[in-house]
């Protein structure tokens, strides 16, 4: 503090003092009490998995007898075996479908979508569509689901994996769109009209400029629409009918019917049908964070 009110002290000297100041007047000790949250908060999310996987592992006749926490003295996999003889790998087929099916052209779209907006941000109508595509994220699919359940009897295609690809895209569309209009809206304009002036047409800069450009965006809008589709279970209850067209989260719960008591089977189910989105996940994470963050953070 004399430092810096004694005058005859040069001016590289105060600014030096400032500088080994703390900004704040604050406690900068740790903080317990977030510390405490974080570990709660993990015990809470893993506990139930640790259950989960281990008693996949158990005979049915163990898991009445042992402790629920206890890992199994004799893990087997019986459970697995049982769930893959029951049709499960036709079931990740056709939620694979849907998955791929929703997710490509979600991409597409939401792509063209975001880069008219972004390109004619000066067009009335644009700014409309834009507001349009916001509007639909605040509208629950619980709430729509029983004009879908009629359009889709219309378009006779009830009973198919298209009539649960269709409605998802339509879902999966305002928030990519969200994400991917503010990653554009950050690629320069000098980019664009560089492209222009060497002759090249809208549809030429959005394929070459920026789908590349993009392309951490498109890999989050990609890995949240196919997580989103993968655990989606109410298009499928209500659209579907026949025992060949369930997806994943549907034979999860048939399994739970068919195997009433057999809860490890029921179990090994759930695992085998997580495999595949914590693969995803794995792969995608940081984009998927670092996209989201972006996407609603602008």
């Amino acid at each position: 503090m004399t430092a810096l009110l004694d005058p005859t002290v040069d001016e590289p000297t105060r600014q030096a003092s400032l500088a080994s100041k703390p900004a704040g007047h604050g406690w900068s000790g740790p903080n317990w009490l977030a510390g405490l949250a974080g570990w709660f908060w993990l015990a809470v999310v893993l506990v139930p998995l640790y259950w989960i996987v281990i008693t996949s592992f158990k005979a049915q006749s163990d898991y009445y007898q042992q402790n629920a926490f206890a890992p199994s003295s004799n893990p087997t996999l019986d459970n697995y075996r049982l769930v893959l003889q029951n049709d499960f790998l036709h079931y990740f087929v056709n939620s694979v479908v849907v998955a791929v099916g929703t997710t490509v052209p979600t991409i597409l779209l939401a792509l063209m979508a975001g880069f008219a907006i972004v390109r004619g941000a000066r067009s009335r109508l644009l700014k409309r569509i834009h507001s349009l595509f916001l509007l639909g994220l605040a509208i629950p699919l619980q709430a729509a689901i029983i004009p879908i359940y009629l359009v889709i009897i219309k378009l006779g295609l009830y009973d198919s994996l298209a009539a649960i690809a269709i409605p998802s895209i339509a879902f999966a569309i305002p928030l990519a769109v969200l994400v991917l209009t503010n990653f554009l809206r950050d690629v320069p304009r000098d980019l664009f009209e560089s492209m222009r002036l060497d002759g090249a047409n809208e549809w030429t800069m959005l394929w070459r400029l920026a789908f590349p450009l993009t392309r951490p965006a498109l890999v989050t809008v990609a890995v949240y629409t196919g997580v989103t589709v993968w655990n989606g279970f109410l298009l499928p209850l209500i659209l579907t009918q026949s025992p060949d067209r369930r997806t994943m989260p549907l034979a999860v719960w048939s399994f739970q019917g068919q195997f009433q008591v057999n809860v490890p089977a029921v179990l090994a189910s759930v695992v085998l049908s997580t495999v595949p989105i914590l693969a995803l996940y794995t792969i995608g994470r940081r984009q998927l964070v670092s996209g989201l963050s972006e996407g609603f953070g602008k």
